[in-house]
């Protein structure tokens, strides 16, 4: 008996993940059939997007998994109609893409780019940097995408603490976690890369309280998710001097609104949600591996703690 597959997702990308999946599938030695449209009561598992349509999944009385083409599963861990597992992406080329796009801009921030790129003014300014390692960068969240920024700083030589809300272990990585071990990380923090989840226990974890613990000048970049910043308390520190400089690309309302006073600060970098992004080659890869794992009985890669939210 075929292993149905429904995919759930926005449907111009049926056409780019199709043909992957037909592929990772097959190579899996699996029986399937994978289609956009099937009778609720016959789906196995949901290759899904939050942004495809289905919201309800109480029909869905045959479900062995959800497995979620996003990295971010906040608007659908809290679904009451969910009750199969719910596996997030966990995907090597989005932490690739990552990685790369949070060492850009600490580099940026540590090398003082931005003095240079913008200023040619013809004043002659040798004005070195210090080395990476007199730099201290914290990092804010140590799951696969945290952990992967924070230990590419490291190789770079610079001086890494990490923060979670549990403790971790990561060789070459200050590793704190709970209150206090958050009000120590940011109070010698120059720069700051946020890489949590967007959960209510993590919303404005940059706050007017925490942004005072910074040392003056200290730049911030968020990758993560909006909410992890009160808006109105960091644009407050940003016109007292107190933060140097905000680099964001991520926010509460996306596209962010043209009148945002974001986009016209001089201390702010707006992107737009492009840290990364799903890679549908590697991503169709984790998605065939937790349906061979759960057709063979094993273990799912990437469950998402329903009481956590991630």
């Amino acid at each position: 008996m075929p292993v149905n597959i429904l995919f759930s997702a926005r449907p111009e990308l049926w056409p780019v993940y199709q043909p992957l999946l037909t592929k990772g599938l097959s190579e899996a030695g699996l029986d399937f059939n994978l289609a956009t449209e099937l009778a609720p009561d016959q789906v196995d598992y949901a290759a899904y997007a939050p942004n495809g349509g289905l919201l309800d999944f109480t029909p869905y009385s045959r479900l062995k998994a959800v497995l979620s083409l996003w990295a971010g599963v906040e608007t659908i861990a809290g679904n009451a109609t969910l009750t199969a597992p719910l596996a997030r992406m966990v995907d090597h080329g989005l932490t690739q893409g990552m990685t790369e796009w949070v060492v850009g801009h600490v580099l940026r921030y540590h090398l003082g780019m931005d003095r240079h790129i913008t200023a040619q003014d013809g004043v002659w300014i040798p004005d070195a940097p210090p080395l990476a390692t007199e730099r201290r960068v914290c990092v804010l969240g140590l799951g696969a995408l945290g952990e992967a920024a924070a230990q590419a700083l490291a190789a770079l030589g610079f001086n890494v603490t990490g923060w979670s809300r549990s403790a971790k272990d990561i060789p070459g990585i200050t590793c704190l976690h709970g209150d206090d071990g958050l009000r120590h990380a940011l109070s010698r923090a120059e720069i700051v890369v946020l890489l949590l989840p967007d959960t209510p226990a993590t919303e404005n974890t940059l706050n007017t309280d925490t942004l005072a613990l910074l040392p003056k000048g200290a730049c911030i970049i968020n990758p993560g998710r909006g909410p992890l910043i009160d808006d109105e308390a960091l644009l407050a520190a940003l016109n007292t001097g107190h933060i140097g400089h905000a680099t964001l690309d991520v926010f509460r309302v996306e596209p962010l609104p043209a009148d945002h006073p974001y986009w016209a600060h001089p201390n702010v970098t707006v992107t737009p949600h492009i840290a990364s992004e799903t890679r549908p080659t590697t991503a169709a890869q984790v998605i065939c591996e937790n349906i061979r794992r759960g057709e063979a009985g094993e273990p799912f890669l990437h469950l998402v703690d329903r009481n956590l939210g991630y």
